[in-house]
């Protein structure tokens, strides 16, 4: 713990509010409450923690803290600071997570549409459906049984929905309110439990058809009752009320929790959600900061009531969101919380294994990574790789690997401007330079640790750009590989020296992962730009031959060789003017007869 860590816990006040954890580079790592900020924020530094908190507070350089005057304003800051802030602590508040609902729209000619924005607008909305396979198939089926219009923008006439049956035709016929809105109601009616109604006339028609020899209808209705089975009836828990409810349950063990969310609509228990996420705070302050989060920023539709567990606090709940908020004592309800709780549990159970065994290979291999090496957890880890075939289209790759996962949104591809050959010292430099000139000119965060895939000589390269060009002091280390081109060794330090990791661990797993990450990106522009460059090559340096005539002339002849062969009419046929077409086949037979034959 630093001496301002030190000082500003000695003054802590006994108040509510919000605490901000910054790391070395004044980033904003974690946002938490508390009823009382000094007792919450001295907890981080004394004691002992389980292994994710440990790491978080040993990324801790300094921290800030807000005062409130009640803890539902806490509640409420630390909502829109994490928001404003995205701290990669925070994970829970990261899954913005939202749901498909079912939409009659309000227009004039009503349509049915799957959609994730829930607006007050004149719509009406059913769900939320989890599971988008499922909005979709109850989608399908409606459109099956209601003739409701399927375009965005009423066309000049009839589609093919009209003569499946499935629209009225408003662009061409007159359909009045009153049709459509007999149609609406039908569908409300459907989706709050009147299906049940449909299938018994769509059985009797079935059976109709049947007995008219009407084999292919017949056939069309059962399909159309099996979807109904399938997506409408597939939950059969109900309540009699006919309330809409979310019902929430938790469990939580060894710094990880997990959240299930029943949800109930028409008194019929219809979908769930399930959520696991690590915590760094007490677990009640924590759950009460996810049901906050889930409707006011995740903009979850509310339902008439929520159902939350014993020992909530359900007064705070009531402040910040608008339904009805209660703990069950008996009956059915309590038994759909608990239900809810056991749920949470079990899935909590599964997931452990799976979690720590991801846990393994990335963030604990990152952790003991950075002991070998003697610096710091290399959180954020830079990768780079050189590909070329004897000088020819020489490119190279950076990879970026952040708490041992690959982040591929910031992977970058290099084309080499200025070496002449195949030079794999010089090669690195410029990539090493102009990638690092790049951060420090737009202030990007600098890595961890910078991997280079080679030995001594891509280290040395690499480390003279780094600290006598650019002044950088950041952790660089080497992989080599061994004759089957597999890695070998791990070089670090100034002179390099072999680090000693055992090739079985995680650590070292961590390490090939990340070399055989970057070699394959490496490889594949590298192909990428042959690939191009084959096609390209004799028809792109043509004067008047852009992209679209080149795929014009390809679609057509097929190949470069059959352009050869071709005469001017040929070409002159495809659009392509009379003095260009004589250009290219003037110039691709000129390469033709100074090309030397393969021997």
């Amino acid at each position: 713990m630093n001496e301002n860590i030190k000082e500003k816990l000695a003054v802590l006040p006994d108040q509510p509010g919000c605490y901000l954890m910054k790391d070395k580079h004044g980033t904003v790592i974690y946002v938490g409450k508390s009823k009382v900020l000094k007792n919450r924020v001295r907890s981080y530094f004394t004691g002992a923690h389980d292994g994710k908190t440990q790491r978080l507070v040993r990324e801790i350089i300094d921290f800030e803290y807000i005062v409130t005057t009640s803890e539902i304003e806490a509640l409420i800051l630390e909502m829109n600071l994490i928001k404003k802030y995205d701290p990669k602590y925070n994970v829970l508040l990261k899954d913005d997570k939202t749901y498909p609902y079912l939409k009659v729209t309000g227009e004039r000619h009503p349509r049915l549409i799957v959609t994730r924005n829930v607006k007050k607008d004149k719509g009406k909305y059913f769900g939320p459906y989890p599971n988008v396979i499922a909005a979709r198939e109850t989608k399908k089926l409606l459109d099956r049984l209601y003739p409701l219009r399927k375009c965005n923008t009423m066309p000049d006439r009839v589609c093919l929905y009209y003569h499946m049956h499935q629209c009225l035709g408003p662009c061409e016929y007159k359909v009045t309110k009153e049709t459509n809105q007999e149609i609406v109601q039908s569908i409300t009616s459907f989706l709050n439990g009147g299906h049940t109604e449909i299938k018994k006339d769509l059985k009797n028609k079935m059976y109709e058809a049947s007995e008219e020899l009407d084999f292919e209808r017949a056939k069309e209705l059962r399909d159309q009752i099996e979807h109904i089975e399938s997506v409408m009836e597939q939950q059969k828990m109900s309540m009699n009320d006919k309330v809409d409810r979310d019902i929430f349950g938790y469990a939580y063990d060894k710094g990880w929790m997990c959240v299930q969310v029943f949800f109930v609509r028409q008194g019929k228990l219809i979908e769930r959600d399930v959520s696991l996420f690590p915590f760094f705070d007490d677990p009640e302050e924590t759950f009460l900061s996810y049901i906050g989060r889930f409707y006011l920023h995740q903009n979850h539709p509310y339902p008439k009531q929520v159902l939350v567990p014993v020992a909530t606090n359900v007064e705070a709940l009531e402040e910040i969101i608008d339904p009805k908020v209660m703990i069950p004592m008996r009956g059915r309800k309590k038994e759909l919380v608990e239900l809810s709780m056991k749920n949470a549990q079990i899935a909590l159970e599964e997931k452990f294994a799976l979690i720590e065994r991801d846990e393994e290979r990335t963030i604990k291999a990152v952790e003991t990574l950075g002991d070998h090496l003697n610096i710091e957890t290399p959180h954020r880890i830079e990768a780079f790789d050189n590909s070329n075939i004897q000088g020819a289209d020489p490119v190279s790759a950076m990879v970026v690997f952040i708490d041992g996962k690959p982040n591929k949104k910031e992977y970058r591809k290099y084309k080499i401007r200025d070496v002449e050959g195949p030079d794999d010292y010089e090669t690195m430099r410029e990539v090493v330079r102009r990638r690092y000139k790049r951060v420090l000119k737009e202030d990007l965060p600098l890595p961890d640790l910078i991997v280079v895939d080679g030995g001594k000589g891509q280290m040395s390269a690499a480390q003279d750009v780094l600290e006598n060009e650019l002044g950088l002091d950041v952790p660089l280390c080497g992989l080599a590989k061994d004759d089957k081109h597999k890695t070998s060794e791990l070089l670090y330090g100034d002179p390099p020296t072999v680090v000693d990791l055992n090739r079985q661990s995680q650590e070292f797993y961590l390490v090939q992962r990340i070399q055989d990450e970057v070699h394959r990106f490496a490889i594949s522009f590298h192909r990428q730009l042959r690939g191009k460059g084959a096609i390209q090559s004799e028809l792109d340096q043509i004067p008047g031959v852009g992209e679209k005539r080149r795929r014009l002339l390809l679609r057509h002849f097929k190949s470069v060789q059959e352009i050869k062969k071709a005469d001017l009419s040929a070409m002159t046929k495809l659009g392509i003017p009379e003095p260009v077409a004589q250009t290219i086949l003037i110039h691709l037979n000129e390469e033709k007869e100074e090309e030397p034959e393969d021997e």
